[in-house]
């Protein structure tokens, strides 16, 4: 290692970060010290509430004051105090010395704006440029972050872009000013792998080219081994281990480090074995363990959705989402197929299909029942066997009614319990999930995300469906969490015989928990089979592609390069008089088909 990469950039120490509560200071960042070497990526390791990404707004000087401060400690940034700094003069260091990516880039960019003008004025926030040197400026820093047709991005909105054209445009207008420093807090969590994996190399290539230093935060482990050359791991606010990449992984001296390490779910752990996860590790024979005997409860048959979009004056069509085309499938009783795919490729609109949430064309049937064309109300009684679970527990429950009562109104609504039957119902449930019945009477931000999450699983579960849409419902959870949800979903499913149509872009977590798995491709399944058959024999380039991408928790595994996009990603929006290619699936064998297009 060099001197260059050896000589401190940044040091911390002793910093104490508090927020006002009703009854006083809380320490939510409790005397944290490290050093952050010229060059070099530290990762800031932890479960949501450890203090990460309050850390990180400490050094920022972006706490919400009054409510938030910080207490005592110091920062050293090339040998200034930057906590001691006035507003004013720390506006002379956030973007010059300090960037900043933030976790959801479609909350940070202003959706009024276009991105040019977003990027030129982070171009001219330090100096003085004219207004065609900062449009000049702006698009060399798209080509920096290799987003294709950059000039023709800069005429778009936030609204047009993809998650990961987003996050890239974040990236450019973190290093508009050169920074010294990149703090970058959890800047993949909600995107796919195959974007995260791009992203992740892109941050290393700009690092390599130009010499910055890189605060990584992030609760993803597997993300760690492909980042770090030191960790840091936090737990309520307070340091637990600090050290190089190596030593961290291979001989992690706290507990909590550990823990974080052994709830990482590992892309090929499932190797040999016939039943999800759950299941394989209380069967007495593994590899000779059936699966569970197949009763269709969902039948869909060249299952199609679109969507017009309307423009001129008129708001006529004048362009159409293929967002399904032609999908069909059969889910048993007690069983778990996965649908997987990156964002846009139809997972979640075909979950919504089996709802009636959205209009489809074809047809599906829910427990016998066809629902095409049912009305609102003819709807009603076959929403009893199929329940839904959504990404965002926060988004989907009320804010405004207490969680006993969300979990109680599908059995008001449907009629089936009141008076003390009704509360016995849901104390019931809510020990089902691993919650009390004390927490009863609580609203939805008194508790966790995996709380809120448990909750949700609540309210699915009060009208024991047959059917049970989880549509990304751990994708937002820490590692640890999301291990509870996953045990328990798979533990209800063993008692219940529920069925689950599990909506993931995980596929760690897909080989874990599914019976069966179908790969989602512009709309259509391009492999589908066993989950032995797709994840030890995978046989479409898209599948292989998915699996590569997968962050891997060994520091050990080479670190993947930066490879850029040539061109413009498959979009589903075509012309009104598109036709969809005609399409077969080859047999590859025991039921393992791989979709090609019609020559």
């Amino acid at each position: 290692m060099s001197d260059k990469k050896t000589a401190k950039l940044l040091t911390v120490r002793n910093l104490v970060t508090q927020v006002a509560t009703p009854v006083g200071a809380r320490t939510v960042v409790d005397r944290l010290s490290f050093d952050l070497g010229r060059g070099e990526t530290l990762c800031i390791a932890g479960e949501s509430g450890s203090g990460k990404s309050m850390t990180a707004l400490s050094l920022m000087q972006l706490l919400p004051k009054p409510m938030a401060r910080v207490a005592s400690g110091e920062a050293l940034l090339g040998g200034q105090n930057i906590l001691a700094l006035s507003e004013r003069e720390m506006r002379h260091v956030r973007g010059k010395k300090i960037g900043m990516i933030f976790q959801e880039p479609m909350t940070s960019l202003n959706p009024v704006l276009t991105v040019g003008r977003q990027l030129g004025e982070a171009v001219a926030a330090h100096k003085s440029v004219s207004v065609s040197e900062a449009r000049a400026g702006a698009k060399a820093l798209l080509d920096q972050v290799q987003i294709s047709d950059a000039t023709r991005r800069l005429s778009q909105y936030p609204f047009e872009l993809s998650g990961g054209m987003r996050q890239r445009v974040m990236i450019a207008m973190a290093l508009s000013q050169s920074p010294q420093l990149l703090i970058a807090d959890e800047p993949t969590t909600a995107l796919d792998v195959t974007v995260q994996s791009q992203i992740l190399a892109l941050i290393r290539k700009l690092q390599a080219e130009n010499g910055i230093s890189v605060i990584l935060i992030t609760h993803d482990m597997g993300v760690v081994a492909e980042m770090a050359d030191h960790v840091l791991v936090m737990n309520q606010g307070r340091e637990v281990e600090n050290g190089p990449l190596g030593a961290i992984f291979r001989a992690p001296g706290a507990d909590y480090t550990k823990k974080l390490l052994d709830a990482v779910p590992r892309l090929g752990e499932m190797t040999g074995t016939i039943l999800p996860k759950r299941v394989a590790a209380v069967a007495k024979d593994i590899t000779s363990a059936a699966p569970p005997v197949v009763k269709p409860v969902v039948e869909v048959d060249d299952l199609v959705v679109r969507f017009d979009i309307t423009g001129g004056i008129l708001q006529r069509p004048v362009r159409r989402v293929h967002a399904v085309e032609g999908v069909s499938f059969r889910l048993g009783r007690g069983e778990t197929l996965s649908l997987v795919g990156e964002s846009g490729c139809g997972k979640s609109t075909t979950g919504k299909a089996l709802l009636n949430l959205v209009p489809w064309s074809g047809d599906i049937r829910i427990s016998g029942t066809a629902t095409r064309g049912l009305s609102r109300a003819a709807m009603k009684p076959v929403l009893r066997d199929i329940q839904m679970v959504f990404q965002d527990p926060y988004a989907s429950l009320d804010p405004r009614m207490r969680v006993g009562d969300l979990v109680a109104e599908p059995l008001v609504i449907h009629g089936l319990a009141s008076g003390t039957e009704l509360d016995d119902r849901v104390e019931y449930l809510f020990g089902r999930v691993g919650l009390s019945a004390d927490q009863m009477k609580r609203y939805p931000h008194e508790f966790s995300g995996g709380q809120r999450q448990r909750v949700c699983i609540a309210r699915a579960l009060s009208l024991s469906p047959k059917v049970i849409v989880a549509d990304e419902s751990v994708a937002a959870l820490d590692v640890s969490i999301q291990a509870q949800v996953l045990d328990l979903l798979q533990d209800i499913q063993n008692e219940t015989g529920v069925s689950y149509l599990f909506i993931s872009h995980d596929m760690a977590v897909v080989e874990q928990i599914s019976h069966r798995v179908a790969v989602m491709y512009m709309g259509r399944f391009v492999e589908s089979g066993t989950r032995a058959q797709v994840f030890e024999n995978p046989r479409h380039p898209y599948t292989k592609r998915l699996m590569e991408a997968v962050p891997v928790a060994d520091p050990d595994r080479p670190r993947r390069a930066f490879v850029p996009l040539d061109g413009d990603l498959p979009s589903p929006v075509h012309d009104l008089d598109y036709v969809a290619p005609e399409q077969f699936y080859e047999d590859v064998g025991g039921g393992h088909l791989v979709w090609h297009a019609a020559a």
